[in-house]
């Protein structure tokens, strides 16, 4: 058989065929006098095995392992480790999925509109929902750090101790206490009362939710958050997290 008639009996195309001969994958047949490549059944049978694992969704390093002879893994161990990645993208869509859902039914009936947050995960966006609405600069960079959380992974047991303070009004009332100093100096009078009045609103269940260690600490992070306050607002902002860093490791 030539390369033609090769690729019509197992199903590829003669590209596919030529790159499997560069790529080592499937030996170069035998060719004949006038140089046209001479495939035999055997060839055909490789090539039919190559597409049926390409289908599976192995890559070509992994196909090239099944078919060693000595050397090569065992195809079940090859196929087990596929299905297991299979269902990590499988349950990986579904929670995709279930954020999309949560994202399209949060605009009213009707308006065609999404909501301007962003897609976040469900048990975010109940979290999100127990708050009331407010102008307050402060809460809503809250709840920006908050989805910047949830997009690297936040865990539902943080969502759920935080739920008893989305919606009291005494949390809000910090924050707007923290929106007062606008424009104030770092070494401004109220800033020792709000933070520690901020320090101690946050339960001990927020504490214990937290990772040990309070997770993988990305550098130059702290500098950013801190730089997206003004003075006064920072100053407040660093006594908080320093504090919460003492009583993390309490």
């Amino acid at each position: 058989m030539r390369i033609g008639e090769i690729a019509a009996v197992v199903g590829v195309t003669t590209r596919a065929i030529r790159h499997y001969h560069h790529v080592g994958l499937l030996p170069e047949p035998e060719r004949l006098a006038n140089g046209y490549r001479a495939y035999t059944v055997r060839d055909a049978v490789l090539l039919a095995r190559v597409r049926r694992l390409t289908e599976l969704g192995l890559s070509l390093d992994e196909v090239r392992d099944v078919l060693a002879d000595d050397a090569g893994r065992d195809l079940a161990d090859v196929l087990t480790e596929l299905d297991a990645d299979l269902a990590r993208q499988e349950a990986e869509i579904r929670v995709r999925r279930e954020r999309l859902a949560a994202l399209l039914a949060a605009p009213p009936a009707g308006s065609g509109e999404l909501a301007s947050g962003g897609p976040v995960s469900p048990a975010l966006a109940a979290l999100l929902a127990q708050a009331p609405e407010t102008g307050s600069a402060a809460a809503r960079k809250d709840r920006e750090h908050l989805e910047l959380l949830d997009a690297t992974g936040g865990g539902e047991a943080l969502y759920a101790a935080l739920g008893p303070l989305a919606g009291d009004p005494a949390v809000l009332a910090l924050y707007e206490r923290l929106d007062e100093l606008h424009g104030a100096a770092a070494d401004d009078p109220r800033i020792p009362a709000l933070a520690g009045e901020l320090v101690a609103a946050v339960p001990d269940e927020v504490f214990a939710a937290i990772p040990a260690g309070g997770g993988p600490v990305v550098p130059g992070f702290k500098e950013a958050l801190l730089a997206e306050y003004e003075p006064a607002q920072a100053e407040v902002v660093r006594r908080v997290m320093e504090a919460f860093m003492e009583r993390g490791r309490g």
